[in-house]
Formats: C-alpha cells, structure tokens, sequence
C-alpha cells in the first residue's frame, strides 16, 4: 500500500508552494485523487507526456527503481533532504528539491516534468528517503 497524503499535509505544502505553479497541478492531481501519490503520478505522467495508459505494472514503481541509484547515491541530494527535514517550513529549500529531482530525470534520461517531481518529492517526504532507500535496496 502506498502512502496516502493528507488533507492537512496537502494543505500545508501547498501554502508553501502557491507560488510555484507546476506544483499547483501537482496538488489538483493529488486531490482528484484522494492524496494518493502513486495514481496522481501515473496520471501526470500519462497526461504530460501524451501516452496511453497500459494495464501493466505501475509507472510510478517502475520510474522509482530506475531513479532509485540517482536519489539513493547522491550526496548533494541527501544533504538538501536533511536540510529540509531540518527547516521544512522553508519554501526555497522544498523546490529546492523538486529541481533537484527535475535534475535527476534528465542525467537519467527520464523527461521529469515539475509536477511529477513535486509528486516524487512529496513521496520522500512523507516516507523519508533513508527509509526509501532502506526498502527498495535490491537484496543480492
């Protein structure tokens, strides 16, 4: 089961991000969906990118493993993450990470739009990436 945003949660990050307009398109996904990350991402993703939907595996466990190396591995984004939990009132450190997120896709080769990132950052947020990368370490 995938964690579920509250209307509370939701609520708060989207004060903080009423000026930052893709994240605005983030959250009408993520209400429509009762504050399901996985369903607000699969339709974003769908949407932004003019594809069909496909009766597989989710898009949104899928781009997770691929992204998992660059969000797990990467120093610079562990430390804005630490950072954030540290102030998470902070407005310029929150898109600070849906950027940085932005960024990531593109090293690896995965057209992330802003609103997807907000939904991915959101995810993070809410599990903790330690505890993400924790779970999803592939077992060798």
């Amino acid at each position: 089961m995938e964690p579920i945003l509250t209307h509370a949660e939701m609520n708060e990050k989207r004060m903080m991000l009423q000026d930052y307009a893709p994240a605005q398109e983030a959250f009408a996904m993520l209400e429509k969906h009762n504050g399901r990350l996985d369903m607000s991402f699969d339709e974003l993703w769908f949407e932004n990118n003019n594809l069909e939907s496909y009766n597989r595996k989710s898009l949104w466990q899928t781009t997770l493993k691929v992204l998992r190396a660059e969000l797990c591995g990467d120093d610079g984004l562990r430390a804005q993450f630490k950072d954030y939990t540290k102030n998470p009132g902070s407005t310029p450190l929150l898109t600070g990470l849906i950027v940085a997120v932005v960024g990531l896709g593109a090293s690896s080769g995965i057209p992330i739009d802003p609103s997807i990132a907000t939904i991915v950052v959101l995810y993070l947020l809410k599990i903790g990436l330690n505890i993400f990368c924790e779970y999803t370490e592939p077992v060798s």
